[in-house]
């Protein structure tokens, strides 16, 4: 039964016997070689874009960037002669 509720629950149980070794708990510099180790892991996991892609996002970037610019600017334009307008 207690295998049924273990494997439903997603945690498995932890067994308290007596002939059970003790879990050591790691030291600091242990902890950070561990997250170090884990970290260069998940960096072999990344997929680094080829030349041509890498391009695309870039022109894809820069076409956006120059977009929210001329907004911005034709923006300001309006708002600008707009106060002029009224406080002028």
């Amino acid at each position: 039964m207690s295998e049924s509720a273990s494997a439903t629950s997603g945690r498995p149980e932890r067994a308290r016997s007596a002939s059970a070794p003790e879990v050591r708990k790691r030291g600091f510099f242990a902890k950070i070689a561990l997250f170090v180790r884990q970290v260069i892991a998940e960096l072999k996991k990344v997929v680094r874009p080829t030349r041509s892609e890498l391009l695309t996002y870039f022109v894809v970037v820069l076409v956006f960037v120059v977009a929210i610019m001329a907004f911005v600017g034709v923006l300001d334009l309006l708002f600008g002669q707009l106060v002029l307008w009224i406080f002028g």
